[in-house]
């Protein structure tokens, strides 16, 4: 399990986190949730050790994120940012198959890249250069490449969490649901997923935990059904919001409209 206490950080006098916690554990998918600011994406890239001025502690189970290589991090983590880049123009077979360590034979390589593409739908796109594709297939062929490595250090080193920095923003409703739908099955299959979203409706519908995000401290930490109630989000995002339940059991969440009325 990761275990983020304590978490605060500042860009120059400002500070973004104000001692924030956070738990991932193995085999479930953790949503990072709470207003614009709020810190959300600062918690996922401390935990990930893209942030090297942080206080606080961070634990992949017993050993020390401060402690931890590069290489031993690469081996632990997989992350997908909110906005990708590439220093060279590969073509998205290219692109996945570098984030798969070397340790893994060619075949089974070749096996994971296959089955990854397949999932995404791009498997129609694996020569086509990742310039080349429509902002939401870019955005789906880096999270192959995260899926692939993720899943081969799960092979090979036998644990691997998943980062996802609002994996579903540039996609249409179809692709957002697959993306959780995958991202939920990588939690089934043991990895610990951490995943930011502004949907608090995907956040209910495929998270096992809710941690929200206020002011950069963490302001409610549980289950769904636990951390979504009317009040508490009312109170964070500053405007009356509504929790039903569907009949299949999952909860509905939307704004109050009543006073745009008329």
């Amino acid at each position: 399990m990761i275990t983020g206490r304590n978490l605060s950080l500042a860009f120059g006098n400002t500070p973004i986190l104000r001692g924030a916690n956070i738990d991932v554990p193995f085999g479930k998918l953790v949503a990072v949730c709470g207003p614009n600011g709020a810190g959300k994406s600062t918690v996922l890239s401390v935990l990930a050790g893209e942030q090297k001025h942080y206080q606080g502690d961070v634990y992949f189970g017993d050993d020390a994120l401060a402690n931890l290589t590069p290489r031993q991090l690469s081996r632990r983590r997989a992350v997908l940012e909110q906005s990708p880049s590439l220093s060279a123009n590969f073509c998205v077979d290219e692109l996945v198959r570098l984030s798969i360590p070397m340790e893994l034979p060619p075949r089974d390589t070749d096996v994971m890249v296959r089955n990854i593409l397949g999932q995404l739908g791009l498997s129609e796109f694996a020569k086509r250069r990742v310039d080349n594709l429509s902002g939401g297939q870019r955005h789906r062929a880096h999270l192959a490449r995260v899926l692939a490595q993720v899943y081969a250090n799960q092979t090979l080193f036998g644990a691997g969490y998943l980062f996802l920095d609002e994996p579903t923003a540039s996609l249409d409703i179809l692709h957002q649901i697959a993306v959780m739908k995958i991202a939920r099955s990588a939690a089934q299959n043991g990895v610990g997923v951490l995943v930011v979203l502004h949907d608090l409706n995907l956040a209910a519908a495929f998270a096992d935990d809710i941690v929200m995000v206020n002011g950069g401290k963490t302001v409610a930490a549980g289950s769904v059904g636990q951390v979504f109630q009317s009040k508490l989000l009312s109170q964070i995002y500053e405007t009356p919001i509504n929790v039903d339940k569907h009949s299949s059991g999952r909860l509905v969440i939307y704004p109050e409209l009543q006073d745009l009325a008329g």
